[in-house]
């Protein structure tokens, strides 16, 4: 047995003796994310490209969960890593399937380039959806949850590879990004930008990093020295291996015009710490380029295995040249993909995932007391609405209005408008719907089609942030009509609608395979409402700054100082829950406790937040942070104690030098109300 392929030896010893075997065209040719086979060492191709956002994406039948801003609308991270789990494990099976069906092509692989960790600061950002919403803490949490879910806890092997992406300062104008340069400061850089992907690295140990299109301070992303070799090598630690965005490589002399030539951008992203290059299969310029800068002294030897060292790593961690009985992960059965347990997984996670902006008390609906809905919208019947991107196929989708058939209640159903066009001609059937029901349920805002990659500004501005076309017009002409309006927004982002449009708001993102009858079942009152904003819901978007400044003075709840229509963590439920008794006990850190009580009638979930105010600051600091949540479930009448641990770690701040310093002004711990200050 050749040393490469013998299990008794570590996977550092085994891709040296690896790497002696193989030519410098043989290594080249594993560099691009479409490898070649190496039939004389028996390496098969191998294509990196996979995608697993929120659910196996692209390669036939899989469970669709909510997409990532609604499984962060959830705050629960416990139940996000179990989702990723169930990820990873429909990802093995898929994998195995194919290989042996001689399948090795695009989306069939086990490194999957998820999840996105970009800090969602501007609404008007389309791939918005992609993220866990605009808190840096949050944002860590949920990622540090999908990473260890979706890699597994083997002590030697990878059940899957996770990609946080994209590194960084990502955030729009999509459109704009392969010309565009994010300038920002060090101190917004490392309070805002870097932290979920510090904590992938060191919390979660990721095994990929995906580089960003854009410039960052001027330095391509993708071969950024302050990115790449001084912050993620150097100061993290970080010992995978780094990926570029499709096409970015080229950007970084095409569009960005940092160098010249395909191999002096080939050379630089190399010795930068970009190992794998995603990139036009159908052009040859990309290998071209990497080859003439080997043949050229761009790059050498030591440069190449570097990187090939780090992705024959990451492969045999993944048990990609181990026979499946050394591999447990190889044993999951296919039956896995969409199986019970999972779909019930993705409704509950729709559930939890949909935020209850209003209710003046229509809700929940008595069907005992309608004798017909009115079901109003473009987005009532809608698959790819459920869906958002990166989505994977659902074997059996459930639209608001298909989980509406399903309740056994006369209704009436007119699309009314369409998403974007100024066409009225369906509001007078929609009216008349209306008047002729007892209640009235509008599904409009966005979709994928609308918001998404280079969707900032190509063929739709959201510059207004409210709903596009003429929907709003329709709600208004449905309010008139007296009925009971019930708006259920679907939608990656948040949306601008005025709280008197409607009775009752829903914000159910886009929920996945199972979002109709999540929505119908909060409707009608079998679950109770727990959602919470992982976004600020603004009044305009002429209250932002523009779009294209990295500065995050006046962005998000941390550092916002207008009003806003729904403020970050917000959401509304059947029941009422008080606080009392915030505590803070001093040790080797502090523990922050609060009793919470469930004072209604009803049983349910509540989100309990911890903030921090940083009181007499020397500097910049955010109005408040979120340093703490959990989820917890109480019955009527019942109360429970909640406690935080934060680590003296948590409390430092990053001044204007984006240095990390302690704060010496006291602190101000708010949740629900309560406050208790406390000098550390």
């Amino acid at each position: 047995m050749l040393p490469y392929l013998d299990t008794a030896l570590n996977f550092g010893e085994r891709v040296d003796d690896l790497l002696k075997r193989m030519n410098p065209w043989e290594k080249l040719s594993q560099m691009m994310h479409k490898s070649s086979a190496i039939p004389r060492l028996d390496i098969p191709k191998y294509n990196w490209w996979n995608e697993a956002l929120h659910g196996v994406a692209r390669s036939g039948v899989a469970t669709v969960f909510p997409q990532a801003i609604g499984l962060a609308a959830s705050f629960d991270d416990a139940m996000l890593y179990g989702i990723a789990c169930a990820i990873s494990d429909e990802g093995r099976a898929k994998y195995h399937r194919a290989v042996k069906e001689g399948n090795r092509e695009q989306y069939y692989g086990l490194t999957f380039w998820s999840p996105n960790i970009n800090i969602f600061r501007d609404p008007r950002w389309g791939r918005g959806q992609e993220t866990y919403g605009e808190d840096p803490y949050l944002t860590s949490r949920m990622a540090v949850a999908f990473i260890r879910g979706i890699q597994g806890n083997d002590k030697k092997y990878l059940k899957a590879m996770a990609c946080a992406k994209h590194f960084a300062v990502h955030s729009g104008p999509d459109p704009e990004r392969h010309t565009f340069d994010a300038r920002v400061s060090q101190k917004d850089l490392r309070e805002t930008y870097l932290p979920a992907f510090e904590a992938a690295v060191k919390q979660a140990g990721v095994e990929s990093v995906m580089g960003a299109y854009n410039r960052v301070n001027g330095e391509p992303a993708c071969a950024s020295k302050m990115l790449l070799v001084d912050i993620l090598r150097g100061e993290w630690g970080f010992k995978g291996h780094v990926v570029s965005d499709c096409e970015a490589i080229d950007d970084i002399y095409k569009t960005h015009k940092f160098v010249s030539t395909a191999e002096q951008a080939a050379a630089i992203s190399v010795k930068m710490g970009c190992d794998l290059n995603c990139c036009n299969e159908k052009c040859d310029e990309p290998r071209l380029g990497l080859k003439k800068a080997y043949y050229d002294g761009l790059l050498d030897d030591k440069d190449i295995d570097r990187s090939l060292k780090r992705l024959f790593t990451t492969r045999m961690k993944l048990g990609m040249f181990d026979p499946d009985k050394k591999v447990r992960y190889s044993k999951i059965q296919y039956s896995v993909v969409n199986c019970p347990r999972h779909k019930k997984m993705a409704l509950d996670a729709a559930r939890a995932s949909i935020v209850m902006l209003k209710n003046n008390g229509i809700l929940p609906l008595k069907k005992a007391k309608i004798k017909r809905l009115a079901v109003i919208g473009p987005n009532c019947d809608d698959v790819e609405v459920l869906l958002g991107n990166y989505a994977g196929t659902p074997a059996d989708p459930v639209t608001p209005l298909k989980a509406l058939l399903r309740e056994k209640i006369s209704i009436s159903h007119s699309t009314g408008c369409g998403l974007t066009l100024d066409s009225k001609v369906g509001f007078e059937k929609a009216v008349k719907a209306a008047k002729d029901s007892d209640a009235v349920i509008f599904c409009g805002g966005l979709s994928p089609k609308i918001e998404g990659e280079e969707c900032d500004t190509a063929g739709y501005e959201r510059s207004e942030l409210g709903l596009p076309g003429v929907q709003a017009e329709l709600l208004a002409e449905l309010k008139k009509t007296g009925r009971p309006v019930i708006l259920v927004l679907l939608s990656g982002s948040a949306l601008s609608v005025a709280p008197d449009c409607a009775g009752a708001i829903l914000q159910a993102w886009y929920p996945g395979e199972s979002g109709g009858t999540a929505i119908m079942d909060i409707i009608f009152g079998r679950y109770n409402p727990s959602g919470r904003l992982p976004v600020t819901v603004y009044k305009s978007a002429e209250d932002l700054p523009d779009f294209r400044d990295y500065s995050m003075e006046n962005r998000t709840y941390r550092y916002f100082k207008g009003e806003v229509l729904f403020p970050f963590g917000f959401g509304l439920s059947y029941t009422t829950f008080e606080y009392s008794g915030l505590k803070v006990k001093k040790g080797k850190g502090l523990t922050v406790s609060v009793r919470v009580n469930n004072t209604g009638k009803t049983a349910g979930h509540e989100v309990v937040q911890l903030y921090v105010k940083y009181l007499n600051p020397r500097f910049r600091l955010p109005q408040s942070q979120l340093i703490g949540f959990k989820r917890i479930f109480l019955g009527a009448g019942k109360s429970k104690r909640v406690s935080f641990s934060i680590e003296r770690e948590q409390l430092m701040v990053i001044d204007e030098k984006g240095k990390k310093v302690k704060h010496n002004g006291g602190f101000e711990f708010v949740t629900a109300g309560n406050h208790v200050c406390i000098k550390v």
